[in-house]
């Protein structure tokens, strides 16, 4: 039989007991994490949210409350009365280890099937088992304090905004469809029969209307949707930070975010020192082959094409090849170079070419292309030093006004940095990343398409280029990066009319499509819209880093698959044909 809560009143949360509450009466409810039963003595670990608590059943002193303690078994929800005394011998391993509770009662409030796995921090249970059971999942002390972790980011975020004149404005979540690149997750209209709402990719459009409409400053912690294919590290919906301020310099921007994130990172006792180091996009390329460099260890990419000219049509290679000197890798094996010759064929490379300098001379598969005294030339110019490894690489595909080579190149710099343990885990990098392509090409369309969104500003030195030379455009855009992860991207927008239409005619849409797609937005402008600029950012990775998690659905309380299933909810699901009836929807067979 189980008891009932009544008027029982928790005291004291069981993770909060100190040696301070020695000989104190408290109630202390939660769950059974684990019990030892020695006879005379039971013992179990009680947990809530705060922690554990030991509590000792003692069949002399109180022989009704050890016999009912003899039925508990693990995830069993109880209430315990009892008196906090010092422990003989403190626990080191958990904060409460000063003291324990003898009980005088003990109430059982429900019972508990055998879990699946342990309510441990580390579990062997796979990923989908935990999904699927996330209710188990969240009580596990690491989730918790990811969760709570995320909390207290969120609401130091709001704190530091407001002390600094932002408005919190909520944003509609059903509006119209207004691609922004990704597909839209679309919801159909009961009222208005055959017609769709949408869910905001970001609050883009609205955040931009509330500067016209004199808001000054706006954030929001938004949640927002994108239909994107799989990704191992994206969600269907996720929250971000999104904030807008009306008369902006570029610096204003990186002032407020360079606040926020000094006040975020403070959470968790980590100093986050403005002002951010500022790399340009090409700069940022060709140092280290990305757009979000992990600048806590160095390796910086270096051009060698030159060295590999003789060799071009042997070696089958296009474009540039870049080069990067790993230390102390000339000690590799053959399986570790192989290894690495196909972790850069994945990364997309058509080789990699390896040369070891050592104290006995420099030896590579590369001297019968490009000699003995070619090889000593590339080691002397990328400044090779005894025991280090060259590694080059050139790309396979090659992509108009693109050197791919680069990309290709950044990949196998993070790889070896992970590899020889270069990165330093205890630095916090961060860095704004500007000047970037206002067009990037997009080979599906074949055809230049927004780097960002077409509400992105331009350079005005660059406003002649839009129709002649769109690759040569760039844009007032910026992205914020820490530690090779990209939290978000803003930029200065577009608030001039005549600009506008020439990003639609430049991105190829007429003035007929420009105003189905964002006739609303369009009307706005023309009635005296400010200069305006914003950014948002990533909360869940934000909170992911900040964490010392490799993925957000660790910082998620529901997170879905990376195939967009919530395995706990069985959601996507099929629905009642009666309420596809009543929106006047028929599923049509998928194309094999």
């Amino acid at each position: 039989m189980l008891d009932t809560l009544g008027n029982l009143k928790r005291t004291n949360y069981c993770g909060a007991l100190r040696a301070s509450d020695a000989e104190k009466d408290v109630v202390l409810m939660g769950w059974v994490h684990r019990r030892r039963d020695l006879g005379q003595l039971i013992f179990i670990d009680l947990r809530d949210r705060a922690g554990i608590a030991q509590i000792v059943f003692n069949k002399e002193l109180d022989p009704q409350a050890h016999a009912k303690a003899e039925d508990l078994r693990s995830e069993y929800v109880v209430a315990v009365e009892g008196r906090v005394i010092r422990r003989q011998k403190s626990n080191p391993e958990i904060a409460t280890g000063e003291v324990e509770v003898v009980a005088s009662r003990l109430h059982i409030l429900n019972n508990s099937k055998t879990p699946p796995f342990q309510i441990e921090d580390e579990v062997t249970a796979s990923e989908e088992t935990r999904l699927r059971f996330r209710y188990l999942d969240l009580r596990r002390p690491r989730l918790h304090r990811n969760i709570e972790l995320r909390h207290r980011v969120i609401f130091e975020i709001r704190k530091a905004l407001d002390e600094i004149g932002f408005f919190e404005i909520e944003t509609p979540i059903l509006t119209r469809s207004t691609p922004e690149g990704a597909r839209d997750c679309l919801v159909p209209s009961r009222i208005h029969h055959g017609q769709f709402y949408a869910l905001p990719q970001s609050p883009q459009i609205f955040k931009q209307i509330l500067m016209i409409s004199n808001m000054d400053r706006y954030f929001q912690i938004c949640r927002c949707f994108r239909d994107e294919d799989f990704r191992a590290d994206r969600q269907l919906e996720f929250t971000q930070l999104d904030l807008e301020m009306s008369f902006p310099r570029q610096q204003d921007i990186f002032e407020v975010i360079e606040h926020v994130m000094e006040r975020a990172c403070a959470v968790v006792g980590v100093q986050a020192k403005g002002p951010f180091r500022h790399l340009d996009y090409k700069e940022a390329l060709r140092r280290y082959g990305s757009d979000k460099p992990d600048l806590r260890f160095g390796m910086e990419l270096q051009n060698v094409t030159e060295f590999f000219e003789p060799v071009r049509e042997t070696l089958r290679i296009e474009g540039n090849v870049q080069a990067v000197v790993a230390p102390g890798a000339a000690t590799w094996s053959r399986k570790q170079l192989d290894e690495l010759a196909e972790f850069a064929k994945s990364a997309g490379a058509r080789g990699v070419y390896t040369v070891k300098v050592t104290a006995e001379g420099i030896s590579s598969p590369l001297e019968k292309n490009l000699g003995a005294e070619g090889l000593k030339k590339l080691a002397e110019t990328v400044g090779a030093k005894p025991g280090d490894l060259i590694v080059a690489t050139a790309a396979k595909d090659q992509i108009p006004h693109t050197d791919t080579s680069l990309h290709v190149a950044g990949q196998i710099r993070l790889h070896l940095g992970d590899k020889l343990n270069l990165i330093d885990r205890s630095k916090w990098e961060f860095a704004w990343i500007t000047g970037f392509a206002l067009f990037e090409w997009s080979e599906t369309g074949k055809r230049w398409v927004s780097a960002q969104h077409p509400f992105t500003g331009i350079y005005e030195e660059d406003l002649d280029k839009l129709e002649t030379a769109p690759w040569e455009c760039r844009s007032k855009g910026y992205d914020l990066v820490l530690n090779g992860n990209e939290l978000g991207s803003g930029s200065i927008r577009i608030h001039r009319q005549d600009v506008q239409a020439r990003m639609f005619k430049a991105l190829g849409l007429s003035d007929e499509q420009a105003r189905q797609r964002f006739g609303f937005f369009l009307d706005a402008l023309t009635y005296g819209t400010p200069p305006h600029g914003g950014i948002a950012l990533g909360i869940d990775r934000v909170v992911m880093l900040l964490a010392g998690e490799k993925s957000i659905r660790e910082v998620i309380a529901f997170p879905k698959t990376t195939a967009a299933v919530d395995l706990m909810a069985e959601s996507p699901s099929s629905v009642d044909a009666s309420q596809l009836d009543e929106l006047g929807i028929a599923i049509k067979e998928s194309a094999k």
